[in-house]
């Protein structure tokens, strides 16, 4: 099969590619508006970008009447955020802010999501997230108009909050205790329960 992305419809390019690009970390993005209105909500389009600044990248794409989700009208207001990672265990949360919520109504109220104060930020962190990264705004990239068009948030990570409870005996992280899960296509997801280790050849 060959794809000619350049005739294919937006929702058809769209579901191409979180059907192939796979698995697609979570970022559990908290935000708050200048009214202190909360918002909480799951993007699968998420990377680290650098770490000179550590900065990372999530991409909240315009709802399909091209309007742009809650997450990015809060950061164009309070250029702040906090990226949640989320465990096996916080998944059926996570899904729940997926729903469309109106404007202003919390996710963290509606859905019984503990919600806890950040360090240095104005927007709360998930509580029962095992990371959680502090972030301020560096920019955003729109790319593309209209329905699913991207706008993409680069963020700068003033500090992360790590739970104690998944570093192992050696003080490492131990990738089992995170139990991450991973976006599929449609409404499949992956766990970070299956590893293996390959040396890469500059070491």
């Amino acid at each position: 099969m060959l794809l000619d992305f350049s005739s294919l419809r937006p929702r058809d390019a769209y579901n191409w590619m979180i059907s192939t690009i796979l698995p697609r970390p979570i970022a559990w993005v908290s935000t708050i508006s200048l009214e202190g209105k909360t918002n909480l909500a799951p993007f699968s389009f998420f990377q680290g970008v650098t770490s000179n600044p550590p900065t990372l990248m999530f991409v909240p794409v315009n709802n399909r009447d091209g309007v742009k989700k809650d997450t990015v009208r809060n950061i164009e207001q309070v250029p702040e955020f906090v990226v949640n990672l989320v465990s096996h265990a916080l998944a059926e949360e996570m899904n729940n802010t997926s729903a469309l919520l109106p404007y202003g109504e919390s996710e963290f109220e509606r859905f019984g999501i503990t919600a806890t104060p950040s360090e240095r930020i104005r927007p709360p962190r998930v509580a029962a997230a095992p990371v959680a990264f502090e972030c301020t705004l560096d920019r955003i990239v729109h790319i593309g108009e209209g329905p699913l068009a991207a706008n993409v948030v680069f963020g700068r990570i003033h500090i992360a909050h790590v739970s104690d409870v998944v570093f192992g005996p050696d003080s490492k992280l131990d990738p089992a205790k995170l139990d991450l899960i991973g976006r599929m296509g449609g409404e499949t997801y992956s766990r970070t329960t299956e590893r293996f280790d390959i040396k890469r050849p500059d070491r």
